[in-house]
């Protein structure tokens, strides 16, 4: 331990060694976001700040061009000890004293912007400095979240680039995550269009375990749809992992190594690079966290498991020798020629749209009866697991609003899901266009408002399986001929069983059913919305609520066909779904009785925390250009609602 004077002359001594070096200046690495934890402060020059000291010097001097992420203890006394570690971005590890430039500006700004906190994280575009008084080591660390996108006008193909970007990272986040090496680094290139290419990257802290860091990526670009929605460029970032893409490379391509040309004839150039742990720490993480993650694997088994997970525990179909699925009562399997006639061979004339996980087609079977085939896409990591995830999900949940399957294909490199086919298409190819919104007057809005409910409800509460559906919004809401709603695409929902009643799932943006409620209402998509004063949808709904002008929210295609009073209770009700505090927010049951009583007296809501800045971010490859980012997004443990 020493004070903080001592401190800051080994942080001189250490700047000017790397000036010695001709190493670039402090002034170059742009700052993102710092986050300093309420209710956390320690007295100072106590025995905790000179602990932090020793803390931020040794983490300062241990970012060599070797380590990319390093993390380490100081302090003898468990009340005061501090703990803390560095991540460097992997594509700048071995490139001359980047890192440790990042990581020298971190540990000196860090005790500027936090200087009475015991808990915080400072973010660069080059590195991630993080400390604390309790041990966070090989935990999976999602709040605070930040969220940044590209405020350049959208692309005209804005759902394909989203999908594009989410498919790719969930990809190359697969193979990050299971990489032997530990290195839990990567990024992937793929065409966009003939003059444009997508630049993708993904990375985890080192200390995380190979589920936990397919577990914060599959969070973090679960994520990216609701903040950067057709923007050319977005990222979501947690304490222990990140995801980021760009119409332009904001890594440095020319310092990665890509691996050895692909098998299967995959063209997209896929790169990782990252530092591995040294053995020591190897040692040490193993040595001091055994017990640890023998106990949180104990008390994991009692919560609820990502469907992945379960897939252990449910009877599932087993594969036969050639790799199809065998048919049975509950598990309809169609003949891949069969389908390839319905859908003409998978004529783009046929294509519907694409899923999170692959392309939808029009199918019509021999018979007459119209289908929905989703075609899994053959390079996705996913798809099989996706698959599957659908098939146990849906086989044994029955309900009027969730969509219906009527069998699976699995030929060779084909996966496919047969649905029932949904006339008219998605919520969303209603509500967010100008033109077909005004068919969705008021009492259609409200149908469809209620339907999802029950829908949530059936899932949350009252099937065999209690379900979280974690990619609730107007794409998954199918409708069919009489425009009747259908919750659809469950590839990323949880499954938690029928006696437990907490579902710990992680949510960006509150519950997403309170989102949808008011987008529903305004008629505007969440993410990318700003009001002329650059609030987000959920703050310029509060606002208005607060100022009893909800009715300013509403869309104004519905004026002559509304119930105002029915108007400002489906506000309320979806401000009190959005809350901070998941205590706070209420249960599916209580919403469809809330939406179904005229005389009840709802509770008033909160203001969230939900708030939005304007950062400004340099890039050496672009222009300069106003990021706006989302601070202390929500993400909490929370009831199924």
């Amino acid at each position: 331990m020493f004070p903080f004077n001592v401190f800051v002359t080994l942080v001189l001594i250490l700047s000017f060694i790397l000036d010695l070096f001709n190493l670039p200046g402090v002034g170059g690495i742009v700052r993102l976001y710092s986050y300093c934890k309420n209710g956390t402060s320690f007295t100072p020059n106590g025995i905790y700040q000179q602990n932090l000291n020793s803390l931020l010097f040794f983490l300062s001097s241990n970012a060599t061009q070797e380590k990319g992420f390093y993390y380490t203890t100081a302090g003898q006394d468990p009340s005061n000890m501090a703990y803390g570690l560095f991540l460097c971005r992997g594509d700048i590890v071995l490139l001359k004293g980047v890192c440790q430039e990042c990581v020298l500006a971190a540990s000196k700004d860090i005790v500027q912007y936090c200087p009475k906190e015991k808990v915080s994280i400072i973010w660069y575009d080059e590195c991630m400095l993080r400390y604390s008084n309790e041990s966070f080591f090989s935990q999976v660390g999602e709040d605070p979240a930040y969220a940044q996108w590209n405020p350049e006008p959208p692309v005209n193909e804005s759902e394909r680039l989203t999908e594009l970007a989410t498919t790719t990272m969930r990809d190359v986040a697969a193979r990050a995550a299971n990489d032997r090496s530990g290195k839990r680094f990567g990024t992937e290139e793929v065409n966009f269009t003939s003059s444009q290419t997508v630049y993708t990257l993904v990375q985890c802290t080192q200390d995380l375990s190979v589920a936990d860091c397919s577990k914060c990526l599959r969070e973090a670009i679960g994520a990216l749809p609701y903040c950067c929605y057709g923007r050319k460029g977005g990222r979501i970032i947690y304490p222990s992992c990140n995801a980021r893409y760009e119409l332009y490379p904001f890594y440095r391509v020319e310092d990665i190594q890509a691996p050895p040309p692909s098998t299967t004839g995959d063209n997209r150039k896929m790169i990782l690079l990252v530092v591995g742990i040294p053995t020591v720490l190897i040692a040490i993480l193993v040595g001091s966290g055994l017990v640890y993650l023998q106990r949180k694997r104990g008390k994991e088994q009692e919560k609820g498991k990502d469907l992945p997970e379960l897939l252990q525990d449910l009877a599932s179909p087993s594969m036969t020798e050639e790799g199809n699925l065998p048919n049975s009562v509950e598990l309809p399997v169609m003949d891949l020629t069969t389908i390839r006639e319905a859908t003409d061979n998978f004529s783009d004339s046929n294509k519907l749209g694409r899923g999170g996980f692959g392309t939808v087609y029009k199918g019509v079977l021999a018979d007459g009866k119209e289908i929905a085939v989703k075609r899994l896409s053959k390079k996705s990591f996913h798809g099989l697991l996706e698959l599957k995830n659908e098939i146990i999900l849906i086989a044994k949940l029955q309900h009027r609003n969730l969509v219906r399957l009527l069998g699976c294909t699995i030929e060779g490199e084909e996966k496919l899901l047969i649905y029932e086919f949904m006339p008219n298409k998605s919520l969303d190819f209603f509500l967010f266009d100008s033109s077909k919104r005004m068919q969705l007057d008021w009492q259609r809005r409200l149908s469809i408002i209620n339907g999802i409910a029950r829908g949530l409800l059936y899932l949350h509460e009252d099937s065999r399986l209690r379900v979280i559906h974690r990619d609730l919004k107007a794409g998954n809401i199918l409708l069919d001929s009489e425009m009747n709603p259908k919750i659809s695409d469950f590839g990323m929902a949880r499954i938690f069983g029928g006696k437990q009643s907490e579902a710990n799932t992680n949510t960006v943006v509150g519950t997403y059913f309170g989102v949808l409620l008011l987008e529903i209402i305004s008629g505007k998509k969440n993410s990318g919305f700003f009001s002329n004063n650059g609030e987000s949808l959920l703050i310029f709904a509060w606002n208005l609520w607060f100022e009893n002008q909800g009715l300013e929210l509403m869309d104004p295609l519905l004026v002559n066909s509304c119930v105002e009073a029915e108007v400002l209770k489906c506000i309320q009700i979806g401000l009190l779904c959005v809350q901070d505090d998941p205590a706070d927010r209420p249960t599916m049951s209580s919403v469809v009785l809330m939406l179904g009583n005229d005389t009840m007296t709802l509770p008033q809501p909160t203001k969230h925390t939900f708030s939005v800045k304007t950062v400004v971010e340099s890039k050496e490859s672009s222009s300069n250009y106003e990021a706006f980012s989302v601070n202390e997004m929500t993400v909490s443990d929370m009831l199924p609602r």
